[in-house]
């Protein structure tokens, strides 16, 4: 039974941070009143807030002597269509239940166990009694489950269509633009309010833009067959090759009819993100300038962005694009062929059966938001993540529907995680860990681990590190910077999205240096005024504001700076135009872990973009692109191919939607 303390003990251990909760949808058993005839509460309206993944989530609930009467849940500050909408389905649950013993939201996980926390506080002061949170081992459960049954009777409403593209993000619209402009009728069904904007680093080999940079910038040229065998070695062999060839076969093709769409507009312009490093000092992993982005041109109106134009390009040629409309499960007929959908509207809940006479494209994205898959299928990655709200919002629903439709799961799980995210110097890296996003993570400043210690090459593809990290003390690491680090990020020579300064050819970055000191130093939300970035006038000093060794971290600092001025690092051999010292004060530091993007393995697909059985015959009627689909990365994402995985989603959902068209 929970211990008895006044309420003035209760709060007081309340504002030290005695209660714990478990994150990711691993919830602990609670030990609260139970409702009786006796009272058993302080009538009255208590509240209570947790930290959620992008703000503090805010619980108001009322108490008679014997039974909670109201539970007001005050999300708005979490990611709308997530922790925003589980908000009323936890409320209605904690009032069903009274208490705090509810389900967490499948996709809403951390909000949900925000809110618990905060409605255990709740009953906590209403009761004078101390609720105590334990945490629960993770269990790993049945992630995939059985196909659910859906009487015809209950499926209220039949649409028809000959491409259906279920998914609106960066493959469903290309795939969507490509349908319509062939000439098909194409409906997109996407489960969000709105939706989702296309990635806008954009992988090619060979685009006009690439052509066209080769006489000033000959070091941009790309020999196909040595793309081929890195991304095969990146991925240890677990790919299919001939699929990694349709993207390098296809992808230029791909960018220069979206250049023409956007140009077309008069509202963009697309440019190449022309850059592969400091060619007088090579890294041990060669870069790509792979990357192309569109960018706004002068007076664009204010109104319209990349989703309009694209709305406007679908709808103009008849296509339809119907939002809150979530994929319960594929329709197939007595051959396993699929036929359409069985879907769900998102506002009044009927079924909808969709018929697609010329097939299907699922472009549903990965499982990165739920938490069940993630903890059976990459437990590494849950152990390396620190949550932040930016991240993809998809929870494998269309894997699991292909699955149930025969298809075959990758064999190797993977994940695409960028060194960008940090935590206080009192926490570590894992899935439990709410943090603030740091794109500053990922210059390659010298890193140490939790005692101190330098332990790896911090220069390379942004997983290395991170997976160098994970054979670390409590997989966290440490960066550690000086007051010059302005002049030695432009020293760097960076290249893909990670880049603070414009690329040698011109082309702008993703973000420049300014903005991202700006972010991190200034203001009452900044990394240095929450207490995530550390500054000190000696590094004995910043070791202890960062909870690690002080002697350990000088000794580290001298010997790296040693190896700077010799221009060579005898340790770990990062190039000689990355060993920069760290001696100039103010010093800084920041515990860092993973930013986890997406999933990228899913179900397998051949190079006509049909998801495949187990014994590789295809799915008739059902075709698939991007993180839904496997085949194509295993153990870490190569990012130095800039926007290879965008590039990939959308050269082949362009290639399934004319495949599709010509049915």
């Amino acid at each position: 039974m929970a211990k008895e303390l006044s309420r003035r003990d209760f709060l007081k251990g309340m504002a030290a941070g005695a209660m714990g909760i478990a994150a990711a949808g691993v919830l602990g058993s609670v030990e609260v009143p139970k409702a009786h005839a006796d009272a058993i509460y302080t009538p009255g309206t208590y509240s209570a807030t947790a930290k959620g993944i992008a703000s503090d989530v805010k619980v108001t609930m009322t108490f008679s002597e014997t039974e909670i009467t109201d539970v007001i849940i005050d999300a708005a500050g979490e990611t709308p269509e997530l922790g925003g909408a589980a908000a009323p389905k936890l409320q209605e649950a904690i009032l069903k239940a009274q208490g705090v013993d509810v389900d967490a939201v499948s996709g809403a996980t951390v909000t949900s166990d925000a809110v618990k926390k905060a409605v255990a506080d709740c009953i906590s002061q209403a009761s004078g009694k101390a609720v105590v949170v334990q945490e629960a081992a993770p269990v790993v459960s049945d992630w995939l489950g059985e196909a659910p049954e859906i009487a015809e009777a209950d499926i209220t409403e039949t649409l028809d269509t000959e491409v259906l593209v279920v998914g609106c993000g960066t493959g469903g619209w290309i795939a969507a633009m490509t349908a319509a402009e062939e000439g098909t009728k194409v409906l997109v069904v996407e489960k969000a309010e709105t939706p989702t904007k296309i990635k806008e680093d954009i992988g090619a080999i060979n685009s006009k833009l690439q052509l066209e940079s080769f006489d000033q910038y000959p070091e941009f040229k790309i020999d196909k067959i040595e793309a081929l065998q890195d991304i095969v070695r990146y991925a240890s062999g677990y790919v299919d090759s001939d699929l990694v060839k349709v993207w390098i076969d296809n992808s230029g093709e791909t960018v220069d009819w979206l250049t023409d769409l956007l140009e077309g507009t008069g509202h963009w312009y697309m440019s190449l993100e022309g850059g592969v490093g400091d060619l007088n000092h090579p890294e041990r992993d060669k870069a790509y300038a792979t990357g192309h982005s569109p960018h706004p041109v002068d007076g664009k109106p204010d109104d319209v962005d990349l989703n309009s134009d694209m709305t406007e390009f679908v709808t103009s040629r008849g296509g339809e694009i119907r939002c809150n409309t979530c994929l319960v499960k594929l329709d197939q007929d007595a051959d396993g062929k699929v036929t359409g959908i069985i879907a769900q509207d998102m506002k009044d809940e009927h079924y909808i059966r969709i018929n697609a006479s010329k097939g299907v494209i699922m472009a549903t994205g990965g499982y990165a938001s739920n938490g069940d898959m993630m903890l059976a299928l990459q437990p590494q990655t849950m152990k390396m993540k620190i949550n932040v709200p930016m991240g993809s919002k998809s929870d494998g629903a269309g894997i699991k529907a292909m699955l149930w439709a025969g298809g075959q799961m990758d064999p190797c799980h993977a994940s695409m995680m960028f060194n960008r995210c940090s935590c206080l110097p009192t926490e570590t890296a894992g899935y439990k860990t709410n943090g603030k996003w740091y794109w500053f993570g990922e210059q390659p400043f010298l890193k140490v681990n939790l005692k101190g210690q330098r332990f790896c090459n911090e220069s390379g593809p942004y997983e290395f590190m991170l997976h160098s990290m994970y054979m670390q003390p409590n997989h966290t690491y440490v960066d550690i910077f000086d007051a010059n680090c302005k002049q030695y990020a432009e020293q760097f020579d960076e290249v893909g999205c990670c880049r603070l300064f414009p690329f040698p050819n011109g082309a702008l970055s993703n973000r420049g240096f300014d903005a991202c000191w700006k972010e991190m130093t200034e203001g009452e939300n900044s990394h240095l005024a929450l207490g995530y970035l550390q500054k000190a006038d000696t590094i004995a000093e910043l070791a202890e504001k960062l909870n690690i060794p002080a002697d350990e971290l000088e000794k580290t600092v001298a010997r790296y700076n040693v190896l700077c001025a010799k221009g060579e690092d005898e340790d770990y051999g990062k190039s000689a135009h990355r060993m920069t010292p760290v001696d100039t004060a103010p010093f800084y530091g920041i515990r860092t872990g993973a930013w986890h993007l997406t999933t990228l393995d899913g179900c397998r697909i051949n190079t006509d973009m049909q998801v495949i059985r187990e014994d590789g015959t295809p799915i008739e009627g059902l075709y698939a692109t991007g993180d839904c689909t496997g085949g194509f990365f295993a153990n870490n994402y190569p990012n130095l191919f800039t926007g290879l995985a965008c590039g990939r989603t959308m050269t082949f959902g362009r290639r399934a939607a004319k495949i599709v068209a010509k049915k």
